[in-house]
């Protein structure tokens, strides 16, 4: 079994017990998940199976949406509702459009939370936190695509953020900022991710979902094959020959590919005679050729 099921993750999981979970539903223990999220959120969680695992580091499209709830006049510890609440204000007066005109979009700098995975002399920063502690964290450059304020009602001080950033992008930080600016505080009350990696809801199912295909021994129906994931990514197509010296890690000639090349593209989706999609490759101009980034399909047999 190699591809990406996507994974509608419920609250209360972290994403480890999805994949704990998947293991004992598939019978298999090669899988691996893109984008952590918090044990509160919910929402699109890319699972990828077998050979799919050794493409978690290397998605060409890393991006992320959110809606997450918020609440006005709090500050927790974890900058979420599920935190120790630090101080509470008043905050009379405050408008939709005083937030939406806060709302940060384009490149920024963001200090990631104590309350978060970041590792710092090897240590994580939640650990730090848990025993008291808390350092000096360096920021981090984000990009910030969209974040309009869906709602928000000023009796409750309560509202809905639609939001879409880059890979490492802590919303509940964003929240956190935000309150800072209105000078009343604000924690995250929810989050669900609404696309990750190219993925959305529509792709997504249950865990309930995938138990009940499993039983029926129809997983395959629901299994994404893991060359979408580098659809943008312009081709590269090898004949049999080249695909046999490419799968044994032979550095092959650009001469050979001249008439697939495209000016300004370095990374290229390979697809072999008869594997199909194999995976992802780079060039090496210096050298002047095409070496494998990453083998992602298992070969097919030739019949003879």
């Amino acid at each position: 079994m190699n591809g990406i099921i996507c994974i509608d993750k419920p609250a209360g999981f972290t994403s480890f017990d999805v994949i704990a979970k998947l293991r004992g539903i598939l019978k298999m223990r090669r899988l691996g998940h893109a984008g952590t999220l918090d044990p509160m959120a919910t929402g699109v969680l890319p699972v990828f199976v077998g050979y799919a695992t050794k493409a978690c580091g290397i998605l060409p499209d890393e991006n992320k949406s959110y809606q997450a709830g918020f609440a006005l006049g709090k500050v927790s510890d974890t900058q979420d509702s599920t935190g120790r609440i630090l101080e509470t204000h008043d905050i009379p007066g405050i408008t939709k459009e005083q937030i939406q005109n806060l709302c940060p979009t384009g490149e920024i700098m963001q200090i990631p939370p104590m309350y978060s995975a970041v590792s710092v002399n090897g240590k994580r920063l939640y650990e730090l936190a848990r025993e008291g502690k808390e350092i000096e964290r360096e920021a981090r450059k984000i990009f910030i695509e969209k974040f309009l304020c869906e709602s928000f009602d000023p009796e409750t001080g309560t509202g809905v953020l639609e939001i879409s950033c880059s890979k490492g992008t802590y919303v509940r930080t964003l929240i956190h900022d935000m309150g800072q600016s209105l000078g009343c505080g604000a924690v995250m009350t929810g989050l669900r991710r609404t696309s990750a990696g190219g993925f959305f809801l529509c792709d997504c199912h249950t865990l309930d979902e995938i138990q009940k295909l499993a039983d029926e021994n129809r997983i395959s129906e629901i299994l994404i094959p893991i060359e979408r994931v580098f659809s943008s990514l312009p081709e590269i197509h090898l004949n049999e020959n080249q695909t046999r010296h490419y799968r044994n890690g032979v550095k092959m000639s650009l001469s050979q590919f001249q008439e697939q090349l495209m000016i300004g593209q370095n990374r290229y989706a390979v697809y072999g005679t008869p594997d199909g999609f194999i995976g992802t490759a780079l060039l090496d101009d210096e050298k002047q050729c095409l070496r494998i980034e990453r083998n992602l399909c298992e070969p097919k047999e030739v019949k003879t």
